[in-house]
């Protein structure tokens, strides 16, 4: 490998601090004080500045301090390369903030176990909440751009991939506030059976799906499915109409909309109709506070 050049005949980092003083003051000693020294060494400091570079930096008298073109170009070059380097010290001593990927189809926020245990490493978390599936999160995952996901059910199995089961969030039932079942506490699927119910695609989240396909294939009666409209509020309106049902998890069902009732489903549907709500994180993972995070959720 070959060695980079490194410039032997540099000026210190303090050399330069003073020549910025001065400059900004045009005035030795209230340069000193901005800097918490007293003249002598300030002064010392700019003389050794100005043999290193050979010229003289300041023309002074006993009435002024002046630029000489030499500094006045060095001004210039010197200035923004401080203001990069102290930048640059700010950002690597900050401690990295880490990242966390959050499944779309359930609203953490209600959901207080979890959120709870996150709100204490507020400080540390950088939250990413943009529109990813569960498989789309683990892939970043894989790819190191982000450190923790949570995600609905596990999509797929992978040795480099630690999974830890943190909660089961129920699903409720959206139905029509005219319907017969609107009465009942609790509601049986086999009860709202006469309307069709919106269903999303097997490709936004596979073992969701499947696991809801499975227990639907046991049910007593046969649920006619439609797609389910990609505007949330087209379906609740379709819903208050009287053309549909849709299952959804609980954490997203705390607004109301009229004409909609959501009603939590019998024992024997909760049991099998719910999301299983996964951590995941790489199996390699040795940040201390990212440890930390994993700990407190393992705890749940």
């Amino acid at each position: 490998m070959t060695t980079p050049y490194l410039p032997t005949r540099l000026p210190t980092i303090r050399q330069i601090q003073c020549f910025l003083a001065v400059c900004h003051e045009l005035n030795f000693r209230k340069a000193a004080e901005q800097l918490n020294l007293t003249q002598p060494p300030l002064t010392r400091q700019i003389q050794a500045l100005e043999d290193l570079i050979g010229q003289p930096l300041f023309l002074r008298n006993t009435h002024e301090v002046l630029l000489t073109t030499a500094g006045q170009e060095l001004l210039e070059k010197v200035e923004p390369l401080l203001d990069d380097l102290a930048e640059t010290i700010e950002l690597v001593s900050r401690p990295k903030k880490i990242k966390i990927g959050y499944t779309r189809f359930v609203n953490f926020e209600n959901i207080p176990p979890i959120f709870n245990q996150l709100t204490q490493f507020d400080a540390l978390i950088d939250s990413i909440h943009e529109n990813f599936t569960s498989q789309q999160l683990l892939q970043n995952l894989l790819k190191g751009k982000l450190d923790i996901v949570l995600i609905g059910e596990k999509v797929f199995i992978d040795d480099a991939v630690r999974f830890v089961k943190v909660y089961t969030e129920p699903l409720m039932l959206v139905i029509p506030s005219n319907h017969i079942a609107s009465k009942n506490q609790s509601v049986a699927l086999s009860e709202v059976a006469d309307l069709p119910l919106y269903w999303f695609s097997r490709n936004e989240n596979p073992a969701y799906y499947d696991k809801c396909e499975a227990y639907f294939h046991h049910l007593a009666v046969l649920l006619k499915k439609v797609a389910e409209p990609k505007d949330s509020i087209m379906m609740f309106d379709k819903i208050a109409k009287g053309r549909g049902i849709a299952l959804m998890p609980r954490s997203v069902c705390n607004f109301q909309q009229p004409g909609c009732c959501w009603k939590t489903l019998t024992n024997e549907d909760n049991e099998h109709l719910n999301i299983d709500i996964y951590m995941a994180v790489r199996c390699n993972e040795n940040n201390a506070a990212v440890l930390d995070i994993i700990e407190s959720l393992t705890s749940l």
